[in-house]
């Protein structure tokens, strides 16, 4: 038994670096393995036959819950002083970005914004935010 669990692993493996959609890894996805019935016969329970099944029924269970392809986002964190805020919301929303936090660090002027931005909305978005903000802020793209 654990020869043909190795096998429904390296299966699940393979078909999880090559997903069904777009050929990419998976992400966030789970699998339930809720019955199994082999051949009786041991000579059709090798790696050869186990492992091509694995893949088509994962690939399979993939497709019938309905995947989504997502685009592809940057975690942006940008420090810049009060009077800067202004520039900074302009360039994002001409970005396509996303404020989720904005916060005060203790002590001093600055503010610290966290927002996502569209990878492809990030060419040039440095250049951007510092001619908006004269300089003022300073983004970090994770």
């Amino acid at each position: 038994m654990q020869k043909t669990w190795n096998s429904v692993v390296a299966g699940f493996q393979w078909a999880s670096k090559e997903g069904a959609v777009a050929e990419e890894n998976m992400r966030a996805i789970c699998f339930e393995v809720c019955d199994v019935v082999l051949h009786a016969d041991a000579i059709h329970r090798g790696g050869g036959q186990i492992i091509p099944t694995a893949r088509r029924v994962i690939y399979a269970s993939q497709l019938t819950a309905k995947p989504r392809l997502l685009e592809p986002v940057y975690l942006v964190e940008i420090q810049a002083p009060e009077q800067a805020l202004g520039g900074i919301y302009g360039v994002l929303n001409q970005k396509r970005g996303h404020v989720f936090e904005e916060m005060q660090r203790p002590g001093t002027p600055l503010y610290n914004i966290k927002a996502y931005l569209p990878v492809i909305e990030s060419f040039g978005f440095s250049s951007t935010l510092r001619t908006a903000t004269s300089g003022q802020a300073f983004p970090v793209c994770f």
